[in-house]
């Protein structure tokens, strides 16, 4: 079916049970399907073809709330202060008012000593404005509510408060607790002998601040929830130096277009994604990707927007900007991810919807069979007003949404992209992982790792004319070797004459010597030249490490040998070992020889390796371990990689990689270290669990505390404080996902991380 999706922020939502109204309205509309967020105040909204947004907008609008499409962020100036929300402001306020003016009331109603006469009518004229003003967005909420023939959590709250008030009045205007000298005692339950002398201002008033303070700190938690996701998305500098024509202007960056030139000093933030032309720098990348090595970069290196420039003068080409730029897909990534529901929040919000009809049913339950049972009225207006005040869905609503808003934002701090909540799930299930060996477990880049020249010749001597020589050639293996031979003997000198051969050698004349680098064989064959025993020990040496051995000879004969290998990263050793202490049995796969993959795999600690697997043939690999009962996670990078991605239980692409294997992908990370991986499963778990423990506390609290309420058991200020207490747990215990740590692993040094020279005298 094709269609639009849309986001929408929905207005007026006080509660998870409010969310579902909104979702079940909207999912009624034909062809629509809709999902409504409690804690982010978003609907994701698909809109078939012949239903417009107006339409959706107003079906929001007739079920008592507000909706719009979310406005674009402002820029602002890096020390702008920061806008106080307006609701929490209001809370705030509202919250301060009311507490100044129930204290007394609480005070006078619970202590004996301080009841002077006629004080009944002070806490009434204290009380009064609590239990309206105070809960006024509560009444107004369970009226907009009853015009719609719904009921929310604000219909319990306010109900609860408005039925104690009224008890109030009517004890003190028609009943006896009026009189001068009436006094009375507080007690954790309801009191038998009570009667038309009893009054409840201390539970209008006193449940009124313990609610209005949960649903302020409940507010202020949310939007501190959320600010891992507005830092990220703040992350981008505001202004850039433009250079045309020579002359540098300072701009907006959001003016740049695309194939514009920009300049970018140290200390100063790149604009936007960009080719560097001109300069050569180190950039920190910390606060994007949360990896802590800056990143040397020199012309022709591509740079992401947002990343600081640690150190010299760059001149960069734009290549993306607003939208299509990093920073803003990892944005909209997240928040992706934060709209989206696991199953468990669906059950939630089914169990939300429903709750709050049967609790009404339930509070007028208890109030007939107290009566009918002859326990008086006090006991069974207590009871009723504690089991409507107790019951709250909100804790409930909020379990999933606001872990998740936590966890993703953190993840996103530290370079990790949860794509959805289904992906949590899948986390906790999975039992093997999946590696591609080139660019994952390895830099996919050769390096010069080993050197063997013979009896007479140096290393330096070796280097220098196998670098010269090579120094024409655009071979992967030739640049290893001359940035090696550069890094080791430094000036390179410069070849007379340059011949090449594909995929065999090259030849050059260097200070009057014909130098001949190349395979061993080509050299046999084409120029008559074999190596030695010692050198022939060597090459097996190497070749049995999985190495690509190049010789070098002049003079006419074979001077030494110079291995080159994709080296294994520095972290990923020690990510395998993290992998197992998380439960996760690791698996090399990839389409080198045996020899490479084996020799990778005993460098990192991989016992099962599977090697020469063609791209096509990876997702068949993947689904023959699932065949075996695995849950299989897949981490790659390349387009050979998408399809296995894809098909894997937990697809897990590096950020580094291309956009099809990201696409593909669940998990997403924006630095190119197996260590984030680790680091992933654990903060998805994590996630899970806080998600896991919320509910089981908003699920114990409801079905513990609903019965105490119901026998009479507990007075309606315990219940009032016990339920606003009961959301602040929830909110609080996601919001320790800000803390979770990055792993920081102690790397081994490994044995191609470093050249070595081996003997090979030639007698």
């Amino acid at each position: 079916m094709s269609g639009e999706q849309v986001d929408l922020l929905v207005g007026g939502m006080t509660c998870a049970s409010c969310a579902a109204r909104i979702e079940k309205k909207l999912n009624r509309m034909p062809g629509v399907e809709a999902s409504v967020n409690y804690a982010t105040e978003k609907a994701s909204v698909f809109l078939p073809d012949g239903t417009t947004l107006e339409q959706a907008i107003a079906v929001i609008e007739e079920t008592g709330y507000t909706a719009e499409r979310p406005r674009p962020p402002e820029a602002t100036a890096p020390d702008a202060p920061t806008e106080q929300d307006p609701e929490v402001a209001s809370l705030r306020q509202r919250l301060i008012l009311s507490a100044v003016l129930a204290a007394p009331v609480l005070l006078l109603s619970m202590i004996p000593p301080l009841q002077f006469s006629n004080w009944q009518w002070l806490a009434l004229t204290l009380a009064a404005p609590v239990a309206v003003w105070g809960a006024w967005p509560f009444h107004r909420a369970a009226w907009a509510n009853l015009r719609h023939g719904a009921a929310t959590m604000d219909t319990l709250i306010s109900i609860g408060v408005l039925a104690a008030l009224g008890w109030s009045l009517f004890a003190l205007f028609f009943g006896t607790a009026g009189m001068p000298g009436m006094t009375m005692n507080f007690s954790l339950t309801a009191n038998p002998e009570g009667g038309a002398h009893e009054i409840y201002l201390e539970v209008a008033s006193a449940v009124t601040v313990f609610i209005l303070a949960g649903r302020y700190f409940e507010a202020r938690a949310k939007k501190r929830s959320g600010a891992a996701l507005k830092a990220l998305l703040e992350l981008g500098a505001k202004e850039t130096t433009l250079l045309r024509n020579g002359i540098e202007t300072t701009v907006p960056t959001a003016s740049l277009v695309v194939g514009d030139l920009f300049v970018v000093r140290p200390g100063e933030k790149i604009a936007t994604d960009g080719t560097v032309t001109e300069g050569n720098s180190a950039i920190d990348a910390s606060m994007l990707t949360g990896e802590s090595v800056p990143v040397e970069v020199g012309p022709g290196a591509a740079v992401v927007g947002a990343t600081l420039n640690s150190g010299g003068r760059l001149v960069i080409r734009a290549t993306r900007i607003g939208a299509d730029t990093q920073l803003a897909q990892l944005g909209r990534l997240v928040e992706q991810a934060q709209t989206g529901k696991a199953e468990v929040q669906r059950l939630a919000d089914r169990v939300s919807a429903v709750f709050v009809p049967i609790v009404i049913g339930l509070a007028l339950a208890t109030l007939v069979v107290w009566l009918l049972l002859g326990a008086g009225p006090v006991v069974a207006f207590t009871a009723a007003v504690a089991t409507l005040i107790i019951a709250c869905p909100c804790a409930l609503g909020l379990a999933t949404p606001t872990a998740l808003l936590v966890g993703t934002g953190r993840g996103a701090q530290l370079g990790i992209l949860i794509k959805g909540p289904q992906v949590l799930e899948s986390t906790r299930r999975v039992d093997t992982i999946v590696l591609d060996k080139t660019g994952t477990v390895t830099t996919g880049r050769m390096t010069l790792v080993a050197t063997a020249p013979t009896a007479g010749t140096t290393e330096a001597e070796l280097l220098g004319l196998a670098g010269a020589a090579e120094t024409g050639s655009e071979h992967p293996i030739a640049k290893a070797i001359v940035t090696g031979a550069r890094d080791r003997t430094g000036d390179l000198p410069t070849p007379e004459s340059f011949a090449s051969t594909d995929g065999l050698g090259v030849q050059a004349l260097i200070d009057g010597r014909v130098v001949l680098v190349g395979r061993p064989r080509w050299l046999a064959d084409q120029w008559a030249i074999p190596l030695p025993s010692d050198l022939q020990a060597a090459l097996s040496s190497f070749e049995g490490q999985g190495r690509t051995v190049v010789a070098v000879a002049w003079d006419g004969q074979a001077n030494g040998l110079i291995a080159v290998s994709d080296t294994v990263k520095p972290t990923s050793a020690a990510a395998i070992a993290e992998f197992r202490r998380l439960g996760l049995r690791p698996v090399l796969l990839t389409g080198d020889n045996e020899i490479v993959a084996a020799a990778v795999a005993a460098e990192v600690g991989i016992t099962e390796v599977r090697a020469g697997v063609l791209p096509a043939e990876k997702a068949e690999a993947i689904r023959q371990l699932q065949s075996e009962g695995r849950v299989v996670a897949m981490v790659g990078d390349g387009v050979n990689d998408a399809v296995a991605l894809a098909t894997a239980d937990l697809g897990i692409a590096m950020g580094t990689g291309t956009d099809v294997a990201i696409e593909a992908s669940d998990l997403t990370l924006v630095r190119s270290d197996l260590v984030a991986a680790a680091d992933a499963i654990r903060l998805s778990r994590r996630t899970l669990a806080t998600i896991k423990a919320n509910l089981f506390w908003a699920f114990a609290y409801n079905v513990a505390a609903i019965p105490l309420a119901m026998l009479g058991l507990l007075n309606p200020l315990i219940a009032g404080a016990a339920m606003a207490l009961s959301s602040v747990f929830v909110v609080s215990n996601s919001l320790r996902l800000r803390r979770f740590r990055g792993l920081t692993l102690t790397v081994a040094p490994t044995h191609t991380g470093a050249l070595h020279t081996e003997p090979a005298t030639v007698t």
